[in-house]
């Protein structure tokens, strides 16, 4: 197998159609709706449009959620409010259909996919198609050594490339994007803070289930002695995800670089796919065209990749529960917004006068 080279994806990777989007604005100009009326519908209608490659924009009918499951072995130095090596109890309760992702995607006419990269528990405890993909169980306790090898920092981004693909093949015209970790939020705010030059404490947040000061010294702590591990290697991205990364995380970002590549929007959750975002950007600069940001979590480490991003967040609800529940509250903003781009009538124009 060659070796993985992320810029490669660079010369892959295309902006949505500019000259559509003009189109799109044209056509809205052209609308009974009065311009400015619907807010930022409009905005996200040009956006679909863009990446559909037509206009009027097609009904979004086949949204998916996709989430990466992993747990992190940071999670031992006590940085969350989750027992380490449990972030399979999430699993299961989106499976049961009692989490809040489950029940919001069943409102939204979504479908739920759940990709086991890195679970630290028995494969037994979950299907076949979760786990059958799992690149490793957990992953190292990046302050004090690496979270994964680079082969299989390698194998998990070949594995968010191939769950893109899926995805796109099957004929997801949406995705969701979320994860379901312990220990992912301060793995996420590590690579932003690396990324964006700041220091722990500008990127430490609570967390999906908020943690007390205590824990939150601890978690920042952790930050600060995995970011030295970090900067040595911030000039190659795969050496960085292994180092202080994790097979979700990894996953997440080749899956967001191969759907820029197969045109696939998505809208991203949390802090821990907007710091993938930021890899993925470090990689191919043109990628965020292609993606939405769906909501504002709170989490400082979100807002710093963010910024960076030049994303703007369509909600801001301080959604921290994860499991990509932020990101799917967007998805009915954007469903209404293709249906009123490609449905509203166009202005009548006025008769002429008959002539003297």
């Amino acid at each position: 197998m060659t070796t993985l080279n992320l810029d490669d994806f660079s010369d892959l990777i295309e902006r949505p159609d500019g000259g559509v989007r003009r189109d799109a604005e044209e056509r809205r100009a052209r609308l009974a709706v009065p311009a400015g009326s619907l807010g930022r519908l409009d905005e996200l209608a040009e956006w679909l449009a863009a990446a559909q490659g037509r206009v009027p924009v097609r009904p979004i009918e086949r949204p998916r959620v996709v989430l990466f499951a992993a747990d992190h072995g940071i999670a031992t130095a006590g940085v969350s409010a989750r027992a380490a090596g449990s972030a399979h109890e999430l699993v299961r309760s989106v499976l049961d259909g009692t989490g809040p992702v489950s029940i919001l995607a069943g409102r939204f006419g979504a479908s739920v996919r759940i990709v086991d990269a890195a679970l630290d528990c028995d494969p037994g405890l979950l299907p076949e198609d979760v786990v059958r993909h799992r690149v490793r169980r957990g992953s190292g306790r990046i302050d004090t050594e690496d979270a994964l090898t680079r082969e299989e920092a390698e194998e998990a981004i070949r594995l968010g490339m191939q769950i893109a693909d899926e995805e796109a093949d099957s004929g997801t015209d949406l995705v969701v994007l979320g994860d379901l970790s312990v220990g992912g939020t301060t793995v996420a705010a590590v690579l932003v803070a690396a990324l964006c030059g700041t220091d722990a404490s500008v990127v430490t947040g609570r967390g999906g289930q908020p943690i007390d000061d205590l824990t939150w010294m601890r978690k920042c702590a952790a930050i600060r002695d995995a970011l030295r591990r970090a900067r040595p290697v911030l000039g190659d991205q795969v050496a960085l995800l292994a180092a202080v990364g994790g097979a979700d995380v990894a996953a997440i970002t080749g899956f967001l670089l191969q759907c820029a590549v197969r045109r696939t929007p998505v809208i991203l959750d949390g802090v821990v796919s907007a710091a993938c975002g930021l890899v993925a950007q470090r990689a191919a600069f043109r990628s965020p065209d292609w993606w939405l940001a769906g909501q504002a979590s709170g989490e400082p480490g979100q807002a710093k990749a963010l910024d960076r991003m030049a994303l703007n967040p369509v909600l801001s609800h301080g959604v921290t529960v994860g499991e990509g529940t932020g990101a799917l509250l967007a998805l009915p903003l954007v469903q209404a917004a293709a249906a009123l781009a490609a449905e509203l009538p166009e202005r009548a124009e006025p008769e002429p006068k008959p002539a003297d």
